[in-house]
């Protein structure tokens, strides 16, 4: 695996690796290389070190994913995608877990502060992401008279492509610093080696959001514009113009949130040309969306923006290894094999750890009255991918068999080999969707839905967009001339559990704090019957980037 170490500058003050993603061929460099000149001396080390900025979503050091490159005890807790979906589902209803590290009841009871492991996972990662993607964009490393000074003159085309695609890799990861933090700094090329610490755009929480909000938003659109940003993706799981229009939609869909002026016209139009021009396509059975071969099975034809495994190569105790494991104990596992038709034992590992209310499957699922064991195969909701444990919710901290878990990912591939076990590996190689097609139907669904008085009725496109997805799933809407924003809610559940969009929903529908949306545990309350306090909609700045940054400042209440 090749690593080039180049310095980088942000809060982390960390070295960079480059390493691979897929099948690229790669040889080991001297450790001590700090210059670009001789870091980037082969042609091919450009696209090497754009392979390791998208990886970084899945990585967790240069090394083994036992090793972190950033201060953490746990490496695998560390990991960006792991973190990045604990914040937006073990916050809310959608997901409870037993385990006794110190950031998991935090999290779970609403209660973390500025050194929650999650927390400082997803800001130091988010932030290296962006001095990775900013030390390439650097023109002294990628500009076209320091590629044609090393005689790469034959790469400036590409590298032009390389610089559109980390450009708006670091939009990417700027969005999800402006729905989880809100206002964190603005860092670029040119505080590269700068004395000078990074600011916030302001130190007023609202208006430094509604700012870097338009930052992200004009760099989305100069990505659109931008010629060398190809319109459909060079290979998976690289970006494309179309992955830009994917963010926008959402953040026009979260505008009111994050700016107080609501974009629903917007996110309609964007999610519309991703939909109907992206070149994408949904994935005929729901799924194969998360099993093992999920990056060849067709599911990558759905994936806008993933983060990419290999048990090989991207190896990670975080990412899908952690959702692989993470519902199944010793009493489960063979259970879950049978059903699936196994005579044998297809996991290697067992966490004993995720799991949700009874409430919460018989309100987004329906499902009251069933028996115990998984529910994989049924006549419902193909998307009810879900095992019931024997004893009722009761308490996530002590419990390990209450309530229900979710087995959307598996050890297996679409053809039912048990690749781990058959492979003797431990770590999964499915890939994480950060954006997938499904979610641009339902931005469009709810969008026009707003902009229609709250309901969509029966002929709308939206409701078409919504059929589409119930169709996939085995189910249809039914008889309703009209679904309103309510149920729309409940089938962003039914079709995007556990994949990181929770807490962002429950905040722009406006029920993430209040007392009158209840859920078991809600800010360490057992019946859920509480509020949690407002300024919770965001994390807070970590406590060490404070200290270090002295132009910084908290976001308000903590």
């Amino acid at each position: 695996m090749k690593k080039i170490f180049l310095y980088g500058f942000s809060a982390v003050f960390a070295m960079c690796a480059v390493s691979c993603v897929g099948d690229l061929d790669t040889m080991p460099l001297d450790k001590t290389v700090s210059s670009s000149d001789k870091a980037f001396a082969a042609p091919e080390s450009y696209l090497q070190y754009v392979n390791y900025a998208y990886s970084y979503f899945s990585l967790v050091s240069q090394s083994d994913p036992g090793s972190s490159d950033i201060a953490v005890s746990d490496a695998g807790q560390s990991e960006f995608t792991r973190q990045y979906m604990v914040l937006n589902e073990m916050s809310t209803d959608a997901l409870k877990c037993v385990w006794g590290d110190s950031y998991v009841p935090e999290i779970g009871y609403d209660r973390w502060n500025s050194s929650n492991t999650a927390v400082v996972a997803v800001y130091l990662r988010s932030l290296k992401a962006i001095a990775i993607c900013n030390q390439f964009l650097d023109e002294s490393v990628s500009g076209d008279a320091a590629v044609s000074e090393r005689g790469h003159a034959a790469e400036i085309e590409n590298v032009h492509t390389y610089r559109a695609e980390l450009r708006l890799l670091r939009a990417v990861y700027y969005s999800f610093l402006l729905d989880l933090f809100g206002n964190p700094p603005l860092i670029l090329p040119e505080h590269i080696g700068s004395s000078d610490f990074p600011k916030q755009l302001s130190t007023d929480f609202k208006e430094g959001r509604r700012m870097l909000f338009e930052w992200i938003e004009s760099e989305l659109n100069a990505s659109i514009d931008d010629p060398a940003l190809p319109e459909r993706p060079v290979a998976y799981p690289r970006l494309s113009k179309y992955a830009a229009k994917a963010v926008l939609a959402r953040m026009y869909l979260n505008a009111e949130v994050y700016t107080g002026t609501a974009r629903w016209q917007d996110a309609m139009n964007a999610a519309k040309d991703v939909i109907e021009k992206g070149g994408y396509t949904l994935c005929p059975v729901y799924q194969n969306l998360f099993l093992q071969d999920n990056s060849t099975n067709g599911a990558q034809n759905e994936f806008i923006i993933a983060a990419s495994y290999d048990d090989r190569q991207t190896q990670s105790w975080g990412g899908t290894t952690h959702l692989v494991y993470s519902v199944v104990h010793t009493d489960t596992r063979m259970v879950i094999s049978q059903a699936l038709g196994y005579e044998t034992d297809i996991y290697k590992n067992q966490w004993n750890g995720y799991h949700v209310s009874e409430a919460f499957i018989e309100e987004h699922f329906g499902l009251t009255n069933v028996e115990t064991g998984p529910y994989l195969k049924h006549d419902g909701d193909k998307r009810a991918l879900l095992y019931k444990f024997e004893a009722p919710f009761t308490n996530e901290v002590t419990d390990i068999t209450s309530g229900w878990t979710c087995l959307k990912w598996l050890p297996i591939t679409s053809d039912g080999t048990p690749v781990l076990v058959n492979d003797d590996i431990e770590q999964s190689s499915a890939d994480f969707p950060f954006y997938r097609l499904a979610e641009m139907y339902l931005i469009y669904a709810e969008a026009e839905a707003r902009l229609s008085g709250g309901t969509l009725a029966n002929g709308s496109t939206g409701y078409g967009y919504l059929q589409t997805l119930r169709n996939r799933a085995g189910v249809s809407i039914g008889a309703a001339e009209t679904i309103d924003l309510e149920w729309i809610l409940k089938e962003r559940v039914r079709e995007l559990m556990w994949e990181g969009h929770r807490r962002t929903d429950l905040i722009r529908y406006g029920y993430f704090t209040t007392s009158s949306y209840p859920w078991p545990y809600k800010a360490g309350v057992p019946d859920g019957r509480a509020s949690i306090d407002s300024y919770r909609t965001v994390y807070p700045i970590i406590s060490t980037d404070l200290v270090a940054n002295p132009n910084l400042v908290q976001n308000p209440g903590y």
